[in-house]
């Protein structure tokens, strides 16, 4: 049973019968096709405001596209530790910016605090033109441990940005999970909390290979980033398949519908591993990753039973379970009672 990450989970049913619709007959190639043309309208009725939307294959590249084109090769983006564009994406943002300094920065729970931000941010220029400069601060939501920023920690992190003149960028790669778990609008933890240019991830959730970047009020960020995503080869000549899911997701709300399913799997199972004396919660769960501290050898049990897992990197106690929207109550039900 599989554990290991959401990206492994299967493509839902709906994306496979959206890829279906969309293959019928030729369309306009390069993103001039009718379902890409139809994203703007879509995302802005989502997110109850006008919407600049790129459709696009990874989150990678939709990450490193945003930052490269809102900071130059001298600036520096403020990011939490453990963020993934500072530790999984292969260095993609500062390639794409031409040389911007990813600074990381501690907090708890896999969250930046607007307080330790603003000293950081304040201290980064000291030296004039030996020190990068600040340019954009991206958080992580939900972040890397499995939490999730609540509205007012946005709003307050936006505040130090505005204040400073820095954007702010979301890397929503599971920004369904939290907009579920935290039962709001969309609205109130993106534009409206000060984020300024969201990428919205879909691959984890559900889709076959579909992010978007979904710009809120800035829409002269839009053509450099259209020039960066062609440049950085990934503007796909079929991008109606890429369209194609984004709507789908879209429709009847299914992309939280499903988040909410992944995220009740996963609150199964940090209530088992809450109750298991042979294991312990290192995270408040509060989307689809939980993360389970036990003793190695416990854990190199699971895996002999066949239960598929990432030990953390660094730990030899630490694992991360992930759940998708395919995970059933009976594999976490098979899962809680190997613990005992």
């Amino acid at each position: 049973m599989n554990f290991k990450s959401d990206n492994e989970a299967p493509a839902h049913p709906a994306i496979m019968d959206a890829l279906v619709r969309a293959n019928e007959g030729y369309a306009t190639a390069y993103s001039e096709d009718r379902f890409s043309r139809e994203l703007d309208a879509r995302f802005s009725e989502v997110f109850d405001t006008e919407c600049n939307v790129l459709p696009i294959a990874t989150g990678t590249a939709a990450n490193s596209i945003a930052i490269a084109e809102i900071s130059p090769p001298w600036g520096a983006v403020m990011c939490h530790e453990l963020a993934h564009i500072h530790n999984d994406e292969g260095g993609a943002p500062e390639f794409y910016s031409a040389g911007a300094k990813l600074v990381p920065l501690a907090g708890d729970h896999g969250r930046l605090q607007a307080q330790p931000l603003a000293t950081a941010i304040d201290a980064a220029g000291r030296h004039g033109v030996h020190n990068v400069k600040p340019c954009i601060v991206s958080i992580t939501q939900a972040t890397e441990c499995g939490t999730v920023y609540r509205p007012d920690e946005i709003r307050g992190i936006a505040e130090v940005a505005r204040e400073r003149g820095l954007a702010l960028h979301m890397d929503g790669a599971r920004f369904a999970n939290a907009v579920s778990w935290l039962d709001c609008h969309p609205a109130e933890v993106t534009w409206k909390a000060g984020v300024d240019v969201l990428s919205f991830g879909v691959t984890k959730n559900g889709a076959m290979t579909a992010e978007a970047i979904v710009v809120f009020g800035r829409p002269e960020w839009l053509a450099g980033m259209e020039r960066r995503r062609k440049r950085g080869g990934h503007l796909l000549s079929k991008m109606r398949y890429v369209s194609a899911q984004l709507l789908t997701m879209l429709d009847d709300d299914l992309w939280l519908k499903l988040a909410a399913d992944a995220n009740a799997r996963a609150c199964q199972l940090a209530r088992g591993i809450a109750d298991s004396p042979n294991a312990a919660l290192e995270w408040p769960v509060e989307a689809n990753e939980v993360f389970m501290r036990a003793d190695p050898e416990r854990l190199q049990a699971l895996k002999d039973k066949g239960f598929e897992f990432h030990i953390w990197p660094g730990h030899d106690d630490l694992a991360r379970l992930v759940c998708s929207w395919a995970t059933s109550e009976e594999q976490i039900s098979q899962l809680i009672g190997a613990l005992y």
